[in-house]
């Protein structure tokens, strides 16, 4: 099987995933799936949310094979967090 390469550069892929996700599917998805996860297909905007990051990816994935898909946490900015975390 071979490696599909990204076709959007990192910025190129923020860039188009905020716009896809203020221009129309924020307001389907807030604030019922607060927090949940949604995965966006870049070239599309179709997009799928769930708890899971994964069940996420693999729907859109089914749906659209060949999606650039870009994963946001609902109603936050990052999936994840680095660093050393809140401070007490």
């Amino acid at each position: 099987m071979a490696v599909r390469q990204p076709r959007y550069t990192k910025e190129e892929a923020s860039r188009r995933g905020d716009e896809l996700y203020d221009g129309g599917i924020r307001a389907l998805v807030e604030p019922q799936h607060m927090g949940e996860i949604i995965a966006i297909d870049l070239d599309s905007g179709t997009w799928e949310v769930d708890p899971d990051e994964d069940v996420a990816a693999n729907r859109l994935e089914a749906r659209v094979p060949e999606a650039e898909i870009l994963v946001l946490r609902v109603g936050q900015r990052y999936v994840r967090r680095f660093g050393s975390g809140r401070s007490v």
